[in-house]
């Protein structure tokens, strides 16, 4: 099967997991009426996705030597359409069971599709596939923003849900039809999977260590943008949630641009750290003028700082799975995946609350400016050291 197939297969499981994730959150209101809760809890619901993903991203490795990256990503399917079922009985506990399923679902997704591109994209392109592939992300945002709302008005949160488990399963169901090729170099693994031991192997490595403190900051800045841009926009800028929420699809179109203008870029010009180090100092700069000037800007101004913002702070991590792939041996691409994201989804699951706990003791000049803060840290920490040089395939094994 060609590159370019393998790259299809993973961007469409890709973008169906990671839209069942944000089923929840884009249908909050609806699913929150009827369970009874406050929608502030959503925060609760996301975190709790994100937890679970961090503990199988651990084992992701394992589980992709066993059974093969096709099938582990049949699994998580099948888990996300799972967890997508429990929210449909309206309970607080099923909601929590289904974040779970979600969220255990999610964490092996990326690690599995990692170990097919390892094995069939040239290094030289290496940058560029991985970023394609991870604009499923994103993609599978704008499925859920642009799917479930209408068809919530048309048909009922219920039934809208009820598609897009079905589309996980018929996703999981043609995914079967290349298995047999794609899970050949599955093998018989002794023992139980080994979370300490995997957190162990990504620590024991400067390389991997540095790109995964990267990733814990990169992730926490991605989801306060896009967990935070359209509240404050409306509460302090005044503008509607109509206006901010385009302001905001413009940030996360850039992310899409982003994540493939980076990708090639780190192929064709400067190595991966370089590329991280100028979008951790993009995220800086914006993330400053948003503290300094946000609520006074013109509102052009602040429309071009956050489609630049999301440009950097979405299309980061294309080069960052790439760089973890070409560091690690092919057969170990699964396993380092899964550990580095330990700590990407760990930034994720600490980020927003951290910006939270600003915001509301000290305003979004302080939230805003804490945040530019820890981003100038990690450009000063990727930059400073200069170029690094061109890592050897199998540095580890």
């Amino acid at each position: 099967m060609s590159a370019w197939a393998i790259l299809a297969i993973t961007m469409a499981i890709q973008a169906m997991v990671s839209a069942a994730a944000l089923a929840g959150p884009v249908l909050a209101s609806d699913i929150a009426g009827s369970i009874g809760v406050a929608v502030e809890l959503l925060g609760i619901y996301v975190a709790i996705i994100y937890a679970a993903a961090a503990l199988t991203s651990l084992v992701s490795g394992d589980m992709v030597h066993r059974h093969g990256p096709i099938r582990v990503s049949q699994i998580a399917l099948f888990l996300a359409a799972a967890g997508l079922l429990l929210l449909l009985a309206a309970k607080t506990l099923a909601a929590i069971a289904g974040a779970v399923l979600i969220g255990l679902g999610y964490g092996v997704v990326t690690p599995a599709s990692s170990h097919l591109l390892a094995h069939n994209t040239p290094r030289e392109r290496m940058g560029l596939v991985f970023s394609i592939k991870q604009t499923g992300v994103p993609l599978g945002g704008i499925l859920a923003a642009l799917v479930l709302p209408p068809m919530a008005i048309a048909f009922g949160w219920r039934t809208s849900l009820g598609v897009f488990v079905l589309a996980c399963v018929l996703v999981a169901l043609v995914s079967e039809t290349c298995r047999g090729s794609l899970d050949a170099d599955r093998q018989v693994v002794q023992g139980r999977p080994n979370m300490i031991g995997a957190l162990r192997g990504l620590w024991s490595h400067p390389s991997m260590r540095g790109l995964a403190m990267t990733s814990f900051a990169f992730a926490a800045i991605q989801l306060i943008l896009t967990g935070y841009l359209v509240t404050f926009l409306v509460e302090a800028r005044g503008l509607s949630l109509a206006a901010a929420g385009g302001i905001l699809a413009l940030a996360q179109a850039s992310g899409v641009g982003g994540r493939l203008l980076w990708g090639w870029f780190a192929d064709r010009f400067l190595s991966a750290r370089q590329v991280l180090g100028l979008l951790a100092g993009l995220s800086t700069t914006c993330a400053t003028i948003f503290a300094l000037a946000g609520q006074a800007a013109p509102i052009m101004v602040v429309t071009t700082v956050s489609m630049v913002f999301g440009a950097a702070a979405i299309g980061w991590n294309g080069v960052f799975l790439a760089e973890i792939a070409r560091i690690a041996s092919k057969s170990e691409a699964a396993g380092a995946t899964g550990a580095a994201l330990f700590m990407t989804y760990a930034g994720v699951v600490a980020g927003p609350p951290a910006f939270a706990f600003l915001l509301s003791h000290a305003g979004y000049a302080t939230a805003f400016g804490g945040a530019a803060t820890v981003m100038g840290i990690m450009t000063v920490f990727l930059l400073g050291r200069g170029a690094d040089k061109k890592v050897e395939k199998g540095e580890i094994s």
